[in-house]
């Protein structure tokens, strides 16, 4: 009786183990940067040490999903490199995939992207000229805000427009989250939809295949917590576990959302949600840039590039 079951496995398992014979390949830089990037710490500025890190990892996801998704149809060297180098988003099948008609990206986009950016270099410039020295800690975090308004939301905006006025299928990474009414909607549908597709694949999909979407759902917020903490709180050398608890946070709100009570309260939908949202992912904020990330890491930086 356990013959058919165990024979059916097997030839999965073999199929697949031909289908990635050198799947290692892919994981190899996720594992290898980092760490070499550690192996530096005590050499570097805290600042420094913060950005190389964060690179390393970026820089081995993007591998990962590149060696995945490079037998797309339409994948080119060029394309591949112009994704690896050029395009900071997790969507390698789709990036890769072949050119679609340029549906022409409207100049409101152009501006918005633009406006952004200058807001978020604007706001980098005032933190360090009139708040930092007063008040040091607001001045970091105002920073912050400034470092994501003009990456995540400019830069990377900016970017996004451009492939797809080239016929290149890039959505933007950021898609209004402030216009959530849930959590699930933040994290899964408009928050840095790069990573999230990364964590839903190499996380969540497996966990709750197995364990449930409970299990999936913390599962997937852990190992974000993590790679924050690892980028947060290593350069700071304190604050540790506190990115972690954060998304734990998040993960906990976004199963007590999902829950009988959580939708009888309307905390997935309406105002009632968009309030629910903006609580949970705002009220906690201190202990993901927590006060020693901001005053030894942050602030360092905007002195360093902004004189």
């Amino acid at each position: 009786m356990n013959a058919t079951p165990m024979t059916a496995s097997h030839l999965i398992s073999t199929r697949e183990t031909r289908k990635h014979p050198h799947a290692w390949i892919g994981w190899l830089p996720l594992f290898v940067l980092p760490c070499a990037a550690v192996a530096f710490q005590a050499f570097l500025a805290p600042w420094v040490f913060m950005w190389l890190l964060a690179v390393a990892i970026f820089a081995g996801c993007k591998w990962q999903t590149w060696w995945e998704g490079r037998s797309a149809q339409g994948q080119t060297w060029l394309r591949s490199l112009a994704y690896l180098l050029l395009w900071p988003g997790m969507d390698a099948e789709e990036f890769l995939a072949p050119q679609v008609e340029r549906p022409g990206v409207r100049a409101r986009e152009w501006f918005a992207a633009l406006v952004k950016t200058l807001a978020g270099a604007l706001l980098m410039w005032a933190a360090l000229h009139f708040v930092s020295f007063s008040h040091p800690l607001p001045a970091a975090w105002m920073g912050m805000l400034g470092i994501i308004l003009f990456l995540h939301f400019g830069v990377f905006d900016l970017i996004s427009a451009a492939w797809r006025s080239a016929g290149i299928r890039a959505e933007p990474i950021m898609r209004q989250p402030w216009r959530s009414h849930s959590l699930g909607e933040f994290w899964g549908r408009r928050w840095n939809l790069g990573f999230r597709k990364l964590s839903h694949t190499l996380v969540f999909r497996p966990l709750q295949q197995r364990f449930g979407v409970v299990a999936g759902t913390l599962g997937a917020f852990l190992a974000s917590g993590l790679i924050h903490d690892l980028v947060i709180s290593v350069p700071a050398r304190a604050g540790y576990g506190l990115p972690t608890a954060y998304f734990l946070i998040q993960g906990c709100g976004v199963i007590a959302e999902r829950s009988e009570r959580g939708k009888k309260l309307g905390l997935g939908h309406g105002t009632g949600g968009w309030l629910w949202t903006v609580f949970v992912t705002a009220a906690p904020l201190f202990i993901l840039f927590h006060p020693w990330f901001a005053l030894r890491v942050i602030l360092p930086f905007l002195h360093a590039v902004i004189r």
